[in-house]
């Protein structure tokens, strides 16, 4: 009976052999095909490393990214979550925090004066709380570092505070921290 089973598997072999060992080897390039692909969707293209610039020189935070807890609106006398970072400094002068296109230039009352500017790999930054004489128009290339307006008061929503940079960052149409993007040490 041994004999049997042994002489099946020799003849099974003989017979379907081949297509058994073509079946393994399409399975292994299919296979390496899709974790290529894989990897390559998991590390996009433009890996360049981002160098952002900060968007004051000799800047302090006077009130920090929060979108975990409430902080308090003295203006508005009102808690609520702050997607931006604002910024003093003697030094009024706002700077690209990298090299864009300004896409809007508007000034929505709460916010005051506000410059927006898309940049590369899905970031767009937002200047608010600008003086009114700002130096770019809509649709001008900008690079990092670049001064781009002065800060004022023109936050009607954070008057309490004085003149001030009201700054946010978008990665993919979401607000995202700025400290996890720039180096933002002196609070």
């Amino acid at each position: 009976m041994e004999v049997e089973e042994k002489n099946r598997f020799v003849e099974f072999v003989k017979k379907y052999g081949m297509f058994v060992v073509v079946g393994i080897i399409i399975f292994a390039v299919a296979l390496t095909f899709t974790l290529i692909a894989a990897l390559h969707k998991a590390v996009p293209a433009n890996t360049t490393r981002l160098n952002f610039k900060s968007p004051m020189n000799n800047a302090t935070i006077i009130k920090d990214f929060s979108n975990t807890e409430l902080q308090k609106n003295d203006t508005l006398n009102q808690w609520e979550a702050h997607l931006f970072v604002d910024f003093v400094s003697d030094d009024a002068s706002v700077n690209s925090v990298l090299d864009g296109v300004v896409l809007k230039i508007d000034e929505p009352y709460l916010e005051g004066k506000t410059i927006t500017i898309q940049h590369s790999n899905g970031f767009v930054s937002v200047y608010s709380s600008l003086a009114e004489d700002v130096l770019v128009s809509e649709g001008d290339m900008v690079s990092a570092g670049q001064k781009i307006a002065e800060i004022d008061d023109s936050a009607a929503g954070e008057l309490s505070m004085g003149a001030h940079l009201h700054f946010a960052l978008k990665l993919n149409d979401n607000f995202v921290d700025p400290n996890d993007y720039l180096d933002l040490q002196v609070k």
